[in-house]
């Protein structure tokens, strides 16, 4: 069985962790690596090009920190080898989809939510450029609206359009069972039968 790298984004939103949640309950196979990813990002306006190294160091920890709470929803699974990767990058995500590629990743798992760098690439670029900046399958998951509700999956690739509600979970669909067999009724209602009564014979 070919070992296969789960690139999972690291970022401050619970839908995230909801995202790596998911992946390690449906997709996450023995012997897969799992690398948590996290890109913090460096601002345009002037005042960070005078950012010192101090802040830098801060934001890389910071970053860090995050990552191993991230780690920590992996410790609860067996037999489950993880690597950290903590890195700056831009909010546009190139830097994310150089490092996918880079790592050769499999599959690549994001927390979707309102300021997600996904609907960015999807602005800047076609369906099917945008797949080939990953260079794999992109699962986005969005947070269920209640709890009951299991939490819904886009799929990303050349075959697929960029409309993250979407669903297409064809790869991951569970066989479906066949209906349960009714019973078989050894005696049946007795006022169902209808009796037949038979005329006596002449003599």
């Amino acid at each position: 069985m070919d070992v296969r790298k789960i690139v999972v984004m690291v970022e401050d939103e619970e839908v995230a962790r909801t995202a790596l949640k998911w992946a390690l309950h449906n997709i996450i196979r023995y012997g897969d690596i799992i690398t948590l990813l996290h890109v913090y990002h460096s601002s345009s306006s002037s005042s960070s090009r005078t950012r010192t190294r101090s802040k830098s160091r801060l934001l890389r920890l910071n970053g860090y920190q995050l990552a191993l709470s991230f780690q920590h929803i992996c410790n609860s699974h067996p037999n489950t080898k993880v690597e950290i990767i903590v890195t700056e990058g831009d909010q546009e995500g190139t830097k994310i989809a150089a490092t996918v590629r880079e790592l050769g990743a499999s599959v690549l798992v994001v927390g979707l939510h309102d300021h997600s760098f996904l609907y960015r690439l999807a602005m800047a670029h076609s369906p099917n450029s945008m797949a080939r900046h990953f260079n794999c399958r992109v699962l986005a998951i969005k947070q269920p609206p209640t709890p009951p509700l299991r939490p819904s999956v886009s799929v990303l690739d050349s075959a697929t359009n960029m409309d993250f509600s979407q669903i297409d979970i064809s790869r991951l669909k569970v066989p479906q069972m066949p209906p349960p067999k009714t019973p078989y009724r050894i005696c049946p209602d007795p006022y169902a039968i209808i009796w037949r009564l038979r005329r006596a014979r002449r003599s």
